[in-house]
């Protein structure tokens, strides 16, 4: 009887760990980091790069971001960014393992701002 309550004991703390764990891999845990290149499309654009490093511990996929009006005078790679329903899809939706990033350029003549909306995590 001990046995089995320290057994039962043992799979609910592992069960409440885990549920904890994924319950970390929040929108927030999603870094997005955009820089100027210093090159130019065409003689208003600014080339801009956006890098979306994973902070959480775990692979995320399915990551999507807002950016309210954006938009691109280069094309950018639909399988590494592209609208898809009320955001935008990164990565095509696969895995980004954690500390690992995506990384895309864009050209227009001011940066958008861009924000994590969701994702799924897969700890």
């Amino acid at each position: 009887m001990a046995v089995s309550l320290k057994l039962c004991a043992a799979i609910f703390l592992l069960l409440m760990v885990s549920q904890v764990a994924s319950q970390q891999c929040l929108p927030s845990s999603i870094d997005i980091q955009q820089t100027n290149s210093g090159k130019m499309a065409g003689a208003l654009d600014t080339v801009f790069q956006v890098t979306v490093t994973n902070r959480c511990r775990c692979t995320v996929k399915n990551v999507y971001l807002h950016s309210d009006g954006f938009s691109s005078s280069t094309p950018v790679d639909p399988k590494v960014f592209r609208r898809a329903g009320p955001g935008y899809l990164v990565g095509d939706g696969g895995m980004i393992p954690s500390s690992k990033s995506i990384t895309f350029q864009y050209s227009w003549d001011h940066y958008f701002k861009m924000t994590p909306a969701s994702l799924q995590a897969e700890c």
